[in-house]
């Protein structure tokens, strides 16, 4: 009912709010359907950030945002989805939105704490290759994405030098050195615009720490200004498995 009423709110002409804030308030699809349709039938509203942080609109609930995203007038310019059990199917509802709408207005797309796993994160690479994608932030921390995700990252960020992709958060997944391997490249690239990468708890050891180096040092015309690589093992070495006879 509360959000029945924020929504009501939120289809008055004279609302002014740009931000709203609703962590953890036990949203489900229902209530994602009544703030979308009130967003969609106010061409004017001046909402321009969406936080549902924690709450439970599932992928169904998902595909209601998806809806609103890709109307031509919504505002949005920053949705927080983390923690909202989204799997793969709400990652492909939201893709394909911002892709059916050159002229979407967001920047951050926040989906931590969610499944997506690695085939989720082909879709979003879809997303991030689309030379119309103007994403600019893009969080990703603890989705289950493995070596397979990262080289989908890569590999589209690298095909798109017009990418407006400024930061980038992949903590506590599962990439390991071969997918450190696989970002450094991306970091070689001199069309790279990455200002931004989140790498915390991600399983790097010597061997990936030596790529990331070895890529920034190769190209002088970085715009990584930021790299985080808390929690993990740069001091150890990848040790070797026996060979069997």
């Amino acid at each position: 009912m509360g959000v029945k009423q924020l929504s009501a709110l939120l289809e008055g002409l004279h609302c002014k709010l740009e931000k709203l804030h609703l962590y953890k308030c036990s949203i489900t699809e229902e209530g994602c359907a009544a703030l979308c349709s009130a967003l969609r039938s106010n061409a004017s509203s001046h909402l321009r950030e969406l936080n549902l942080n924690y709450n439970k609109p599932g992928d169904s609930g998902v595909k209601q945002l998806s809806a609103l995203l890709e109307y031509p007038h919504c505002k949005l310019k920053t949705l927080h989805l983390s923690g909202c059990r989204i799997t793969e199917e709400g990652c492909a509802a939201l893709c394909s939105a911002l892709r059916s709408n050159p002229s979407s207005h967001l920047r951050e797309l926040n989906l931590n704490y969610n499944k997506p796993g690695d085939s989720g994160v082909k879709q979003l690479s879809a997303l991030l290759e689309d030379s119309h994608c103007a994403l600019e932030k893009l969080h990703l921390s603890d989705c289950n994405i493995r070596e397979e995700g990262c080289v989908a990252l890569a590999s589209a960020l690298r095909s798109n030098p017009s990418s407006h992709l400024r930061e980038l958060n992949l903590n506590y997944n599962e990439p390991g050195d071969s997918g450190v391997k696989q970002l450094s490249a991306l970091l070689e690239d001199p069309h790279c615009t990455l200002e931004k990468l989140d790498l915390s708890n991600c399983r790097i050891r010597e061997e990936g720490c030596a790529a990331l180096c070895s890529a920034l040092r190769s190209n002088p015309s970085s715009h990584l200004r930021e790299l985080n690589l808390n929690y993990n093992k740069p001091g150890l070495k990848q040790k070797k498995q026996r060979s069997t006879l």
